[in-house]
C-alpha cells in the first residue's frame, strides 16, 4: 500500500513538473518526423495482465515492423529519437503508467508478451508478482543494451540465451528484497545515471 501512494504522489508530481519538457518532446517528436507522438505497445504487467505502454514515439511511422529488440543504429530510429533514447526521454510517458496502475516506479522492467513465454516457470510467476517499473537493478546494469546486441553475431539468440536471463535473475533478486529503501536508492542511481550520461 505504502509503495503504490508513493507512486501515486511521484507520478502526478512528475507530470505537473515535467509539464513543459513533456510538451517541447512532444513537439519536436511531431515535427521532425511523421506520425503520432506516443509509441503504444502492448507488454506482460502484473499477474501476466497484458497493457499498453506508453513512450514518446522513436522511430519512423512509415518504417518497415523489425525485431523487437533494438540494436545498436537501428536505422527506424529517428534525428529525435536517438536523442531522446540517448538521454532516457523516451521512457517519461511511463508516468501516465504509474497513475494507471500498470505500473510502479521501479520494478522489472515489462516485456513483451514473445518474450515472456521464454520465461522459466517459476521465475515468471515471481517476477510478474509485482507492478512492472519505469527503473530496477536490470535496466541500471543493461544501460547500453542495443550496444552490446549490435556487438553479437545473433543479436536475437543472445537476447535470449544470454542478456534476458541475466535481467530476470536481477529481477527475481528485486522482488524478493524489495523496500521503500530499495527502491529510494534505485531512483537516486537512476537520477545520477541520467545527469551523468554525456
Amino acid at each position: 500500500m505504502a509503495k503504490r501512494v508513493f507512486d501515486l504522489v511521484c507520478a502526478a508530481l512528475g507530470l505537473l513538473l515535467l509539464a513543459p519538457l513533456l510538451l517541447v518532446v512532444a513537439l519536436w517528436v511531431r515535427l521532425d518526423s511523421p506520425g503520432p507522438v506516443f509509441f503504444r505497445q502492448e507488454r506482460v504487467g502484473r499477474f501476466g495482465v497484458p497493457f499498453r505502454i506508453h513512450k514518446f514515439r522513436t522511430m519512423s511511422h512509415e518504417a518497415p515492423h523489425g525485431p523487437q529488440i533494438t540494436v545498436g543504429a537501428d536505422a527506424r530510429i529517428t534525428r529525435a529519437g536517438a536523442f531522446l533514447r540517448r538521454h532516457k526521454l523516451d521512457e517519461l510517458p511511463q508516468l501516465i503508467d504509474v497513475l494507471k496502475g500498470d505500473m510502479s516506479l521501479v520494478g522489472p522492467r515489462p516485456e513483451v508478451p514473445r518474450y515472456v513465454a521464454m520465461y522459466p516457470p517459476g521465475l515468471r510467476e515471481k517476477v510478474l508478482s509485482v507492478r512492472p517499473g519505469i527503473t530496477d537493478p536490470a535496466s541500471l546494469q543493461f544501460r547500453d543494451e542495443s550496444g552490446l546486441l549490435a556487438r553479437a553475431a545473433d543479436p536475437e539468440r543472445e537476447y535470449v540465451e544470454v542478456v534476458m536471463p541475466a535481467k530476470l535473475k536481477l529481477a527475481a533478486q528485486y522482488v524478493e528484497s524489495a523496500n521503500l529503501a530499495t527502491d529510494l536508492k534505485l531512483i537516486g542511481r537512476t537520477v545520477r545515471l541520467l545527469f551523468s550520461h554525456g
